[in-house]
């Protein structure tokens, strides 16, 4: 016979499953983010009532039962309250590299926790789950901080890299798995599950730190799966089938997005995190800097006459309309334009931003309707039709060079087709390269204009102009 627990962990096992589901479409978002909370909520409920905590209660009340997990619980809500309401949404990236790195603590504090709590009694299996728990949590715990670090910019964005640095990290973790299987055998022994639990939190720093801070929607992605994977394993070693359920779930879901972000930039998964990718030589800096004596530089009075006359835009919108946060402007010009009967669409980039559907998230916020942003496949074709492309601070996702130079670093990248509109403007603040540290032909391409200074500042000129 099903307990009550079990009824309600799978009552929120499905409520999980319904609200990913709910997350893979714009129209459906939100009743999906709904119900992944109600999925929270019925955990919860199943937790508070388990017997491993109500065990005691005829003996020692209530509020002794309760009262720790009161208070952290309303300690964990104001954390949580106050920074969803403090991070803008431009800055979302790193409150969720944040959030991985305490859903990564908390999984190996737990492990730790349960390894003392229960020595001298933990068999071999239990001991294998609760290792794997640990790695998996510490491992998730600093690599996220280092990736709030470099999107936060409190660490140097760039690769930071050393002699051997893959062999040195392959074969220090490597050595952290061996030590993983010792204690297994040997579950009594504490200095090795302690140095096993100490060395996933220098890995977590190590592994991160080479890989340049335009990467980290992968990297952040990745850390989502270890998280999972470290819920799941904690599931195993309290025998709790929802944290097994759900961290599974959040494994599985955060592995595939990994490959498919990969993808999307035709780069291998292993070029990710062991490639170094991006790094710039500031001999290639400074060529680049140097090329902007070619370029076709357009005043702010160019772009909105060029803007007024066109009867289709396609925004494409890049990292650095988060930067300057341009994206309520953004919103405002295309009210301008089309009250003046302009068609105006959005073409999204994959990998545009620092997290997968960044740019959504932003122009959403800027009351931009889901209908009139497209993914890279709807709108590709349209570029040729189109009047004028206007590029917001996007780089590497808009240099033709991964279509028609095949000595590029970033050949065979699915970019958007923004050389191909009859006109093309490009807001930046300078010519330094993208992330992959590469000129960007776009640049210096006969149809394309570039208007210099912060992208916000300058839409704010082009709306002015235009009213």
């Amino acid at each position: 016979m099903i307990s009550q627990v079990e009824t309600l962990y799978l009552i929120a096992s499905f409520l999980f499953i319904l609200g990913l589901r709910g997350l893979t479409a714009a129209h459906t978002a939100r009743r999906g983010l709904i119900l992944a909370e109600l999925g929270m909520v019925f955990a919860i409920w199943g937790t508070l009532i388990h017997p491993d905590i109500t065990r005691h209660l005829d003996h020692i009340g209530w509020f002794q039962t309760y009262k720790w997990i009161l208070l952290t619980f309303f300690i964990g809500s104001a954390i949580g309250i106050a920074i969803s309401a403090l991070i803008p949404m431009t800055r979302m990236p790193e409150r969720i590299a944040l959030s991985h790195a305490f859903g990564g603590l908390a999984a190996a504090l737990v492990g730790v926790s349960e390894y003392y709590r229960e020595y001298g009694h933990i068999d071999h299996t239990t001991m294998g789950a609760l290792g794997f728990e640990v790695l998996f949590g510490g491992l998730t715990f600093t690599g996220s901080l280092m990736a709030f670090g470099k999107l936060s910019g409190l660490i140097p964005g760039r690769n930071i890299t050393w002699p051997l640095q893959n062999q040195s990290n392959i074969l220090m973790f490597g050595g952290t798995f061996v030590l993983l299987v010792l204690v297994t055998i040997d579950p009594s022994n504490q200095v090795l599950f302690y140095a096993m639990a100490a060395m996933p939190l220098l890995l977590g720093i190590l592994f991160v730190a080479p890989i340049g801070g335009a990467d980290m929607p992968v990297v952040i992605t990745l850390l989502n799966s270890y998280a999972g994977l470290a819920a799941s394993a904690t599931g195993f070693a309290l025998n709790n089938n929802v944290l097994i359920i759900a961290g599974a779930i959040d494994g599985a879901s955060g592995f595939i997005l990994s490959v498919v972000m990969s993808k999307a930039m035709n780069r291998s998964f292993r070029n990710v995190l062991f490639g170094a990718f991006g790094k710039v030589d500031e001999g290639d800096a400074a060529k680049v800097a140097a090329g902007g004596e070619r370029v076709q530089e357009a005043s702010v009075g160019d772009a909105a006459m060029l803007l007024s006359g066109a009867g289709s835009v396609i925004v494409c919108p890049g990292y650095g309309m988060a930067v300057a946060q341009a994206q309520h402007v953004v919103g405002e010009l295309a009210e301008i334009l089309e009250a003046n009967g302009t068609e105006v669409r959005y073409a999204i980039h994959p990998v545009a931003g620092r997290m997968p559907g960044h740019m959504n998230v932003l122009l959403a916020e800027a009351n931009i309707p889901y209908t009139s942003l497209l993914e890279l496949e709807e709108i590709n074709d349209d570029f040729k039709n189109t009047d004028v492309a206007l590029v917001v601070g996007a780089n590497d996702v808009v240099n033709p060079a991964a279509k028609n130079n095949p000595a590029s670093s970033i050949y065979g990248m699915p970019v958007l087709n923004a050389d191909l509109a009859r006109s093309c403007i490009v807001l930046k603040r300078s010519m330094r390269p993208g992330f992959a540290g590469i000129e960007n032909e776009l640049f210096f391409a006969p149809n394309t204009v570039l208007t210099f200074g912060d992208a916000k500042d300058t839409l704010e000129k082009v709306v002015d102009a235009l009213r």
